[in-house]
């Protein structure tokens, strides 16, 4: 028996808010849609373009609240990026760093409904 990662799931309050914002931070595109026929939810799926993974999210339509209890927000996803440098100021001028542990050589950001993105610089391969 084989399991292999599929996708991972944010609740969303405005879906085309936060598609902007993935796309915009992270260059994450809508990959695939599925809405309910009675318009109660959308789910988007946006790919990063080199691995299968995706990241779903669910817009519910009958959600009353203006946000989601995010806890205390220890769960978050992570990206590797090849220009940690280039990423951090465009994150900065973005608005959207959260957190940040120059001595691990990390960053968080965040996203409209406040889920937190680690970013990671890759690991550079030794052969190269």
């Amino acid at each position: 028996m084989k399991f292999q990662f599929a996708h991972y799931n944010y609740n969303v309050i405005n879906l085309q808010k936060s598609i902007a914002f993935y796309e915009e931070a992270l260059g994450l595109r809508e990959v695939r849609r599925k809405e309910a026929d009675d318009g109660s939810f959308i789910l988007v799926y946006l790919g990063d373009g080199e691995t299968n993974f995706q990241l779903e999210l669910t817009w519910l339509r009958d959600w009353e609240k203006d946000s989601y209890n995010l806890g205390d927000n220890e769960i978050h996803l992570a990206f590797t990026v090849d220009d940690m440098e280039a990423a951090h100021q465009k994150h900065q001028e973005m608005g959207c760093i959260c957190y940040e542990n120059p001595k691990m050589g990390i960053y968080f950001i965040s996203d409209p409904d406040g889920y937190w993105l680690e970013i990671v610089p890759a690991v550079k391969d030794s052969a190269q």
